[in-house]
């Protein structure tokens, strides 16, 4: 038995597709901002003020602490998303499992 052809218009135009593309906005957009605002913070504060220059511990400046902190929170973002996209995986299965049929 041949199997049916999946239509894209088909499968963008459907309810669980929307909803996906919904949830993954909802937790692209606020994540995506959140890291732009994080990673550029530190330019700013160094170029326009010195509030990271102070000492943290012995010689190391908060610059050198907050920028180590972006390499961490890479990581964490990065972690965060490959557990979420999990979920969105098992969207995108009951999704073509429901138009294969």
């Amino acid at each position: 038995m041949k199997a049916k052809a999946l239509s894209y218009s088909e499968i963008a135009q459907s309810e669980r597709f929307q909803s996906l593309l919904r949830r993954k906005k909802q937790f692209l957009l606020p994540m995506s901002i959140f890291f732009f605002a994080y990673y550029f913070l530190l330019p700013l504060l160094t170029s326009y003020s010195t509030v990271l220059n102070k000492p943290a511990f012995g010689p190391i400046s908060w610059a050198w602490v907050f920028a180590f902190s972006q390499f961490i929170m890479t990581w964490v973002l990065c972690i965060i998303y490959s557990r979420k996209s999990n979920a969105y995986d098992k969207m995108i299965e009951q999704i073509r499992h429901q138009f294969e049929q």
